[in-house]
């Protein structure tokens, strides 16, 4: 499959056989990394790096997975550049490409990282944007498959604040590769409608399902993956805090909720969570509010059933695919 010259800007642009190319090749980078086998397919490349939000996780794949591939790579942090300063972003774009062979960005709304790829001659990667976090997506999807050994008919239930980019990549996702999606939240917190249609759409031609449910107990059933994320996203002001506590708490991840999946259910978490006070923003909150655990008790997060730093290394191996298919150095 020849993904050369690719944008990876959301799923939504991706065909289920393209989507699953990708987490089988990131299967095939992982399982070469593990073996000790070096491939620098693309060395003599180079990548610039754009954050305009922080991240642990992303920075490290992208840096990681870049030189495992020969590449050199260039961070921009909020700091580090004039992006939408001094300098618009077409012309960013437009300067970069000239110096490098792809671009990643990570920040605020889902046009920046769509006008870096229409002026862009060159990859642009989405690293995430408040409406969509695609190379999470393969990440999530590889640890799936490799816990479970396939993807179709899985049940999947993503609790917390489904309106943003985790919910509605995670609905595209299990939308287009047929798994059975289900938004375990408040109302108010119910992703957009018409997304929610293009993604029933998706679900009935993949065999999977689209379900929105404010019942935990209904909801996460016998379900094969209980998923959440932190509740106020990086950029959010702090007054929502206490609107959310009082909204989400009750989808909080708890033992309970995980006795009622099914007994190889297995608990995700994109990271970074409030699951103890060894935060600064956990031990805020407890001062604040008198939480100790947020979205997902320590005993959860600290279980067998947990799979979260399976996930956060996948996040790597994913990325590297993605670098690799479309700068054309597997097809």
């Amino acid at each position: 499959m020849d993904l050369k010259g690719r944008d990876f800007l959301t799923l939504k642009d991706y065909t289920p056989e393209e989507i699953l190319y990708l987490i089988d090749l990131a299967a095939e980078l992982k399982d070469k990394k593990h073996r000790g086998v070096v491939e620098q397919p693309l060395i003599g490349k180079n990548v610039a790096l754009i954050f305009e939000k922080t991240s642990t996780r992303t920075r490290c794949s992208f840096e990681v997975a870049a030189h495992d591939l020969g590449m050199g790579t260039t961070y921009l942090d909020p700091t580090g550049s004039q992006i939408g300063k001094k300098e618009s972003i077409a012309d960013t774009a437009r300067v970069l490409s000239g110096m490098y062979d792809g671009i990643e960005y990570r920040g605020f709304g889902q046009a920046i990282v769509e006008e870096l790829a229409e002026y862009s001659s060159v990859p642009v990667w989405n690293g995430l944007t408040n409406e969509y976090h695609p190379t999470q997506m393969l990440a999530d999807m590889l640890t799936v498959k490799e816990k479970f050994g396939y993807l179709k008919g899985i049940k999947f239930v993503y609790m917390g604040d489904a309106r943003y980019n985790m919910g509605n990549s995670l609905m595209i996702a299990c939308a287009k590769l047929g798994l059975h999606y289900t938004a375990c939240t408040a109302k108010e917190y119910f992703p957009d409608a018409e997304l929610v249609a293009q993604c029933e759409e998706w679900a009935k031609a993949s065999g999977g399902s689209i379900t929105l449910s404010d019942n935990v107990m209904e909801a996460t059933k016998d379900a094969d993956v209980l998923y959440t994320d932190v509740w106020v996203s990086m950029g959010e002001p702090d007054e929502v805090w206490e609107e959310r506590i009082k909204a989400l708490s009750p989808y909080r991840v708890t033992s309970e909720v995980m006795a009622n999946a099914s007994k190889n259910a297995i608990f995700m978490h994109c990271l970074p969570s409030f699951h103890d006070l060894k935060t600064k923003i956990g031990t805020q909150i407890y001062e604040k509010f008198g939480l100790t655990e947020m979205e997902v008790t320590d005993e959860v997060f600290e279980s067998e059933q947990s799979v979260v730093f399976q996930e956060a290394e996948n996040r790597m191996h994913t990325i590297k695919a993605v670098m690799a298919a479309t700068l054309g150095a597997y097809k």
